[in-house]
């Protein structure tokens, strides 16, 4: 089969791609801006890439063209459609779906499908589940939003073994073979398949949340709160996806469910047919000690204990769904937590870019995915607690960051700012595009924040208020402009003036 990808240097497009491709399909795709990471991992895997949307592509005549969410009948200023390719489509009666609905009929028919949902957390908690599989000798396929550093890929099929049909209740669990864990005999339901599962919208022609085509028998609700204020009016509208999503999963299926979140229980007050285990204060499966080593705990018996490099509640808690989720495929809960030892978590998140010495010291400079007021505000807590109890309490955190995602720019959640900000010291906002003040959405931070309409002058700011022994955190859901090197040249560059 060949397909045409709409909108494939997209992370959950991209991922599509590739796994279309190792399936042995020929993909090709275009974009708007063609742009590494995604476009060097795509031409890799021998993937032609066509810069922007015309129609002439209509000319490489695919059996089906795989159409993105980027793209939509929107219209120019001078009337003509900014998605031409897809109005030939429209206008030849050609073949075309969605990557969720394409993903869903030619990747995860007959597998046990394992999806996690959820407003923060996602792609953190996918990959440590994948991880757990794969040390478990499960071999699964995988579909990140980002590049696990332990798999180096976004996306892959796998081929590990087949799982039993789930019967009514717990499944049961075989003996563990020799140097792995416990793990189900060979039956009928298919190898496994780890996705993350988001509640965006498919297309323009579907506007039911992505996940609600992945049918998963193991389903992770790992938070929710309000965001793509574009899409939902309200917290309500996505807690209907989120039930819509637990509809799907089959009575002999498992959903692990956050049993802090009040969302989450108002979900699943409208109706839940299958197993579900609970994790967090309240719930069966809990976490007792520090965040970077604690014992798990299942209905308050010690089952394993994680000691790792990872910091903060918030991967406490992915660790605990990532458990419970993989024991329902029979991994054991002392062997998931043990292999959670050696989980190098994603690109992206709190990954370091660079340290420039100074005066004895150094200045730290880190990338993280962070962009909404919660995950930003995690973020920095969670530096802020590992800084703290390592012995480096004093030292400054600069949190830099651009309101870039669409619940962002249109102002929604402008007024959490400050609250997101709390653990910094110090604050930059890159306010370039946005059609609200920054300046005002900040002035409760006073002397503290520090707004620029472009990523030079918001260096300069940065470079010109670094201290020794600062740690610089730059957070968006975008490429920022490669502010990361532009921090660390600059920095050099006055360190090496000094």
């Amino acid at each position: 089969m060949h397909i045409h990808i709409l909108g494939i240097c997209g992370t959950f497009m991209g991922g599509v791609a590739a796994l279309a491709r190792e399936a042995g399909h020929r993909v090709t795709g275009c974009d708007a801006g063609v742009y590494p990471p995604m476009s060097d991992q795509l031409r890799s895997l021998g993937i032609e890439l066509i810069e922007g949307y015309d129609a002439d592509q209509m000319g490489l005549r695919p059996d089906v063209f795989v159409v993105g969410n980027v793209v939509s009948r929107a219209r120019l200023g001078d009337g003509t459609p900014k998605f031409p390719l897809m109005e030939a489509i429209l206008d030849t009666g050609s073949s075309y779906t969605s990557g969720p609905q394409w993903l869903a009929e030619h990747v995860l028919q007959g597998r046990h499908v394992m999806a996690v949902a959820g407003t923060h957390g996602k792609t953190t908690t996918t990959s440590m589940l994948a991880w757990i599989l794969e040390r478990a000798g499960l071999a699964p396929g995988f579909l990140v939003g980002g590049v696990p550093l332990d798999f180096g890929v976004s996306a892959r099929l796998g081929g590990g073994a087949q799982l039993p049909s789930a019967a009514p209740g717990r499944p049961k669990q075989a003996s563990a073979p020799s140097g792995g864990s416990a793990a189900h005999e060979v039956a009928s339901v298919g190898a496994t398949f780890v996705i993350e599962a988001d509640e965006y919208d498919t297309a323009f022609f579907d506007k039911r949340s992505k996940f609600v085509h992945y049918r998963p028998r193991t389903a992770i609700l790992n938070n929710l709160e309000f965001d793509h204020a574009d899409i939902f009016d309200d917290l309500a509208a996505i807690e209907r996806q989120f039930h819509h999503l637990v509809r799907t999963v089959p009575g002999t299926g498992r959903v692990v469910a956050n049993a802090t979140e009040e969302s989450l229980q108002r979900v699943l007050a409208q109706g839940c047919w299958s197993e579900l285990a609970r994790f967090g204060a309240g719930g069966e499966w809990q976490a007792r000690g520090l965040h970077d080593a604690f014992e798990v705990l299942h209905r308050g018996e010690r089952v394993g204990r994680v000691e790792w490099a990872l910091s903060g509640l918030h991967n406490q808690m992915n660790a605990l769904a990532a458990i419970a989720a993989a024991e329902h495929v029979g991994v054991a809960p002392a062997e998931a937590a043990r292999f959670l030892a050696s989980f190098r978590n994603v690109r992206r998140r709190m990954e370091l870019r660079g340290t420039v010495a100074r005066e004895g010291a150094a200045i730290t400079v880190y990338d993280d995915f962070a962009h909404h007021p919660t995950a930003i505000r995690t973020t920095l807590d969670g530096l802020r607690k590992k800084l703290d109890a390592g012995g480096h309490r004093g030292e400054r955190i600069l949190a830099a960051f651009e309101p870039r995602s669409n619940t962002m720019k249109l102002g929604t959640m402008a007024a959490q700012l400050p609250w997101s900000l709390e653990a910094a010291d110090l604050a930059f906002c890159h306010s370039g595009g946005l059609d609200w003040d920054a300046g005002a959405a900040l002035a409760p931070m006073g002397a503290r924040a520090h707004v620029a309409d472009a990523i030079e002058p918001l260096v300069a700011q940065i470079v010109a208020a670094a201290r020794p022994g600062d740690h610089i955190v730059c957070m968006s859901n975008g490429g920022f402009g490669g502010v990361h090197e532009k921090l660390l040249s600059a920095l050099r560059a006055t360190g090496a003036a000094k």
